[in-house]
Parts: C-alpha cells; sequence; structure tokens
C-alpha cells in the first residue's frame, strides 16, 4: 500500500495528500494507564510517496519509505544517519541482522535492493515478480520473501547470497505477512479474505483458511510463543488466529482503514494502526482473551507503523501540512 505526497493509491482511488514519519511511545509499563499524545516532531527534508518501516532493534535504527529511498534515522535520538538510495517505489524493509543485510521491495522496478547494514551501501538488485510489496525475513530458514501485488506470487531470495530459491504460486493478490521464526510463513489475501500457511522450506502453500467475520484482512502480527496470530481487518476489526489449526477465536473493534499490526511481547500489547488517523491498544489478558485499552488519537493517514521492542515504541508514517516529519507521541 503507496501513499504519496500528492496521492494516495487504494485500489485505483486517489486522494489528494502530504507526507510525514510518527513515532507513538507506550509511556508507562502498564497497559491500564497508557496515554499518548504527539510531545515532539523531527522534520525529514524532501516530499514524496512513503509506505511501511522497519526497525532494526540491536543497531538501534529506524526505516523509512520514503519516495524513490529510504530515509534511516537513528531511534533513540531521532537523527537521521543516512539513506538508501535508489529504490524505486519503494515499499517495505526487512532486516537479516545475524547476516548483516537488508532488503527493500522497489515496487516500480520489481526488484529487491540488498544493503549492507552498516555502510547502508546497496550490495545487489535481485528481479521479482510485479510490484513487490511487503517484504519479511524469515530467521528460521534465513531467506526474505518479497509478496508481489502485481503477480500474485511470493519470491523468495536467500539472504546471505542474493539466489532466488523459488516462487510461490499465491493464488491472490497478497497483503502483509509474518513470519513464526519456525519455518512456516503466514500472509494475508485481502480480496479472498484469506491467511495461507505457507513452509519456508518447501516453499509449498499447507494451508488456506478463511478470516470471517474479519473481511480484506490487510496487517498482520503474530505472538510467536503462544501461536497467536492478530490480523487487521478493513471490516473495522482486528481477528486473532490459532497459527496451529486457523480457528478465529475472537475479533475486536479497531478504527477505519488498518494498515499495520504490531505485537509487543513485552507489554502483552497489540497496536493496529488505522488511517483515520487512530491506533487502537489491544491488551493480551491471555493467548485466547483481549481487551480494548484505549483509542489514541494520530494523525489522518498514519496507517503504517514499526515497533521497537525495547522502547515500546511504534513509528508511523503520516501526513502533515507537506512537511515530511517524525511525530513522537507519548504521556
Amino acid at each position: 500500500m503507496k501513499t504519496t505526497l500528492g496521492k494516495t493509491v487504494l485500489r485505483g482511488a486517489c486522494f489528494l495528500l502530504a507526507a510525514a514519519a510518527a513515532c507513538v511511545t507506550l509511556a508507562g509499563a502498564s497497559a491500564s494507564d497508557s496515554s499518548y499524545s504527539v510531545i515532539k516532531k523531527i522534520p525529514i527534508p524532501g516530499q514524496g510517496s512513503w509506505d511501511y518501516l522497519a526497525v532494526d532493534e540491536a543497531a538501534r535504527r529506524l526505516y523509512v519509505s520514503h519516495g524513490t529511498e529510504v530515509e534511516v534515522l537513528e531511534v533513540d535520538s531521532g537523527a537521521i544517519v543516512g539513506k538508501i538510495e535508489n529504490t524505486l517505489g519503494v515499499h517495505g524493509i526487512a532486516i537479516a541482522p545475524e547476516i548483516g543485510r537488508g532488503f527493500v521491495s522497489d515496487g516500480q522496478s520489481s526488484v529487491v535492493t540488498i544493503f549492507d547494514l552498516k555502510t547502508l551501501q546497496t550490495i545487489a538488485e535481485v528481479p521479482t515478480g510485479k510490484k513487490p510489496d511487503a517484504i519479511i525475513y524469515d530467521p528460521a530458514t534465513s531467506r526474505v520473501f518479497a509478496f508481489n501485488g502485481g503477480s500474485n506470487s511470493a519470491t523468495v531470495i536467500e539472504a546471505a547470497d542474493g539466489k532466488v530459491a523459488g516462487t510461490v504460486d499465491l493464488g491472490g493478490g497478497p497483503e502483509y505477512a509474518a513470519a513464526d521464526g519456525a519455518g512456516y510463513v503466514f500472509d494475508n489475501l485481502e480480496e479472498e479474505s484469506l491467511v495461507l500457511k505457507i513452509n519456508s522450506r518447501t516453499l509449498k502453500v499447507e494451508q488456506r483458511w478463511p478470516t470471517a467475520p474479519c473481511a480484506s484482512p490487510s496487517s498482520m502480527a503474530m505472538d510467536r510463543t503462544n501461536h497467536r496470530l492478530f490480523i487487521g481487518c478493513r471490516s473495522h476489526v482486528m481477528a486473532v488466529m490459532d497459527a496451529d489449526s486457523g480457528k478465529v477465536i475472537t475479533t475486536l473493534p479497531i478504527g477505519d482503514h488498518v494498515d499495520a499490526t504490531a505485537f509487543d511481547p513485552g507489554t502483552r500489547l497489540v497496536f493496529n494502526s488505522n488511517g483515520e488517523g487512530t491506533v487502537t491498544v489491544i491488551r493480551q489478558d491471555s493467548p485466547d482473551q483481549y481487551s480494548i485499552v484505549e483509542t489514541v488519537k494520530t494523525l489522518p493517514r498514519a496507517k503504517t507503523m514499526a515497533l521497537d521492542p525495547k522502547t515500546h515504541q511504534l513509528f508511523l508514517s503520516t501526513a502533515e501540512s507537506g512537511q515530511f516529519e517524525v511525530l513522537v507521541v507519548g504521556k
């Protein structure tokens, strides 16, 4: 899902916009007393489109998609430390810290750019299917999965050498995905309202699970310990799915136009960022029990998000008066 400074593309519908990035901070250790507001703004030069963000927790870096490049910020200070250039139509960023490489999906050129995590220099460009969008790293196989919105497939890349391991036919248009760290990757098919369970070693789709009563699943996060998938749905609910059986355990109401979901294992909170300008915060009371904590006001079009588990911060992309910036939101 791409948002531009002058245009948002939502399945062919266009809206006039500006560009920015936002950071939502969990202000307290207790979920019950958390509260949020904008406390800081960090301007970033330039204009252009934006989409996903990613946090390298160990290196303390934040990667922000921005037009034809990726802006790299220091997580703790907000200082801009570099950029990854020539990533045409950039959508997502995947980090493989043990290999020292990062991966960017370039939607316009249909390639994945591989870069060095220390120097930010480009190592290689790997051809993919049409319009790669969401991209994730699977630590169990040391493979990168780039989900191609224009060809209903996933290109699978060996992280260590950049070689293509294979292509997975998904049978529908992919949205976001999650890896369980044990050899399976899960992906949403938005139009079909399905979740796919993909064996990341054999590259075979083993299960196709309906998400009803969730419709149009767009975002995904995972509690790996308890084998729970958190699926943000455009039907204004978040579904909790058992990653072993595919059973939808429960749904909870969220805001309009969700585009990212994040799970913080340290606080047991699930966050859904909604394009209407809110973040829905949900507490995991037990693997099968959940409750709404609060709805946080951010800014319109703040719909993509990344979590820093160390500080319990969330980073979102959004727009405000044409200025590309980072908004820090906390107590």
